[in-house]
């Protein structure tokens, strides 16, 4: 199953984007009734982080989640397959002169988990040479063909989640900027408990750990899908001022209200597929 739906994204990345964004659609729009499973997670997190919105308002909100996610997926033939003119046709780029005024000096792009997250690390390879995590995949030929896409421009360096954080730090001492998503539930183990939509979610600190070892600036960096067969935009902000304040729960905190603040502007696009509050603090109920 998994070598047909390859082909048939191998095949799809022949196709204007306008087609592709038609098909991603109606496959989301399936997806939400053929998956059960993620459509219950994502409507309970709508549920838990958007209360005053009416029961209809979160339906329609899930649903457009599945057609964005979907179509995220399958336009991700294009950042596996097509050339690199028209990945930087297809995906812009504004605000890289924040980075590169850094001239070398430590940088974390900071990206949250929006769908188009890996548009944005393959538009940036075109630019730079970065640093980045990734996690094995269960399915071997789809592990393979996601370390190809973030790999194929530049000279990247690839790090398993299982190397750790020094080999990050590696790659950061030869001047890579790091591009780097801190914002899943990945247990209780070095995490902490810190609002999220005023729901405690367990949030992994390190971006400000990072930041204090490093001396690296924060920029945040955000894709958005827009709409039709318009392509994608990466926006790199301006450096953090501040930060780390040497408070690691107010640093944390500050990071997870950054992303409650960017989720109001696209909220279909933020991956309500996770499970984003598995991990309970001590004595409350599962949610999932």
């Amino acid at each position: 199953m998994t070598r047909l739906v390859i082909a048939l994204m191998w095949l799809g990345h022949f196709l204007p984007l306008g087609i592709l964004a038609a098909l991603g659609n109606a496959v989301g729009a399936a997806a939400f009734w053929l998956i059960p499973e993620r459509r219950r997670v994502t409507r309970v997190n709508l549920e838990k982080c958007f209360p005053a919105k009416s029961v209809a308002e979160r339906e329609r909100l899930a649903r457009a989640h599945f057609r964005a996610f979907c179509r995220s997926f399958v336009e991700r033939g294009l950042l596996w397959w097509a050339s690199r003119e028209r990945i930087e046709r297809t995906i812009r780029v504004e605000g890289l002169e924040h980075l590169r005024a850094l001239r070398g000096a430590p940088a974390i792009l900071f990206a949250p988990h929006f769908v188009g997250m890996d548009a944005g690390f393959t538009r940036l390879c075109c630019e730079l040479n970065m640093v980045g995590m990734y996690s094995q995949q269960k399915d071997r030929l789809l592990s393979a063909l996601l370390w190809r896409g973030r790999n194929r421009f530049g000279e990247q360096r690839a790090v398993s989640r299982q190397a750790g954080v020094r080999a990050l730090i590696a790659g950061m001492r030869e001047g890579r900027p790091l591009y780097y998503l801190p914002d899943q539930d990945y247990g209780a183990r070095d995490a902490l408990f810190v609002p999220f939509f005023g729901l405690q979610a367990a949030t992994v600190p390190g971006l400000a750990r990072l930041a204090r070892i490093t001396g690296a600036r924060i920029l945040p960096c955000l894709t958005r899908i827009l709409p039709g067969g318009a392509g994608y935009r990466v926006t790199i902000e301006p450096p953090w001022q501040d930060f780390p304040t040497g408070d690691l729960h107010a640093d944390t905190r500050r990071m997870n209200a950054y992303i409650e603040h960017k989720v109001q502007e696209m909220p279909e696009q933020y991956l309500w597929m996770h499970k984003r509050f598995k991990t309970r603090p001590p004595g409350e109920a599962r949610l999932y």
